[in-house]
């Protein structure tokens, strides 16, 4: 199943639990602040497409900035 996700950056506090968790090690910090000043993570798919929309990013986000997609089948 495809999947992606979308991540608030101006919500995230850099907390990095999401970058902890992913089993597919996609999600990374971002190199820019945010407006809080905290180094928001970023979805890091690289045309990869590996995103099995687990959600257990969404998950341990205490902020609750994750938002997953999953691609229903057809």
């Amino acid at each position: 199943m495809k999947a992606r996700i979308e991540i608030d950056s101006e919500a995230c506090k850099g907390c990095l639990y999401c970058v902890e968790t992913c089993p597919k090690k996609m999600i990374a910090v971002d190199d820019t602040l945010n407006a809080k000043g905290y180094y928001p993570a970023r979805f890091d798919d690289n045309d990869r497409n590996d995103c099995t929309g687990c959600i257990m990013c969404a998950i341990m986000c205490p902020e609750a900035a994750i938002e997953v997609y999953r691609e229903s089948k057809k």
